[in-house]
């Protein structure tokens, strides 16, 4: 079945999990996927969502830049990727049964705010009508101050033992990004338990982790195929 396959062999579990296969992230963790535009940050963290739906987790995701259709055709796209890619015979049965476990909401990015998003969360949960335990905010705007917004999010996450990934756009002049954190997020790094970010160098395109993550070599310089924007089965390793 893909999901004992990709849950157990695929190489973005060296990202988020440990040996055991449990999540790096505590509950009411926060994690950034960090790239400039158009390097692949939404694909990551649509494979980030469906190993969290394959491992049976409520996966909530949030655009602040695309309407549900599109967020959901970018679903129905990285998942038959990936299950071309595993060589999967029932892949419409599989990701079929995923869906009632994902929810997409949407928000104009001048509407959103974390009193808002609080809001409706509540009344999902509190009506029974689904109660996520991994969120996605995909466009959050990291150039603008945020550190009141965010902190006021990790309570609630923590509160009701969610974890957070987002996506982070950082501009042109602050790459190649490094082994630290870009500067646009030093108000809120002490926030974020983990960052990772994309980094295309000629024609390959690399992630690293810039923070948490494993200690070990394998939990940095996975490559992505450029096509399909997926991490590579093989778990590549860049050179040091």
């Amino acid at each position: 079945m893909l999901e004992k396959g990709f849950i157990l062999s695929h190489p973005l579990g060296r990202l988020i999990e440990n040996e055991s296969g449990e999540e790096i992230m505590p509950q009411g963790g926060f994690g950034a996927i960090l790239a400039r535009a158009g390097v692949g940050k939404t694909a990551i963290l649509i494979q980030i969502a469906i190993h969290g739906l394959l491992s049976g987790k409520n996966v909530l995701h949030i655009s602040l830049n695309d309407p549900v259709k599109k967020v959901g055709l970018w679903y129905k796209e990285v998942y038959r990727n990936i299950a071309f890619q595993n060589k999967i015979a029932d892949q419409e049965q599989i990701f079929d049964s995923m869906l009632p476990h994902r929810f997409i909401m949407t928000f104009e990015v001048e509407g959103f705010s974390v009193p808002k998003l609080e809001e409706r969360l509540t009344d999902l949960m509190e009506q029974n009508i689904f109660r996520p335990q991994l969120i996605l905010i995909d466009g959050l705007p990291f150039d603008e101050p945020q550190k009141a917004s965010l902190s006021d999010l990790k309570s609630f996450a923590k509160k009701h033992s969610l974890n957070i990934w987002f996506t982070v756009r950082i501009h042109r002049d602050e790459l190649p990004v490094t082994d630290v954190i870009p500067a646009m997020l030093n108000d809120v790094e002490d926030l974020f338990e983990t960052a990772i970010s994309i980094q295309p160098e000629g024609k390959e395109i690399y992630l690293k982790v810039l923070k948490g993550g494993k200690s070990d070599s394998g939990a940095s310089g996975l490559s992505l195929d450029p096509t399909t924007m997926l991490i590579n089965q093989n778990g590549w390793i860049k050179p040091a």
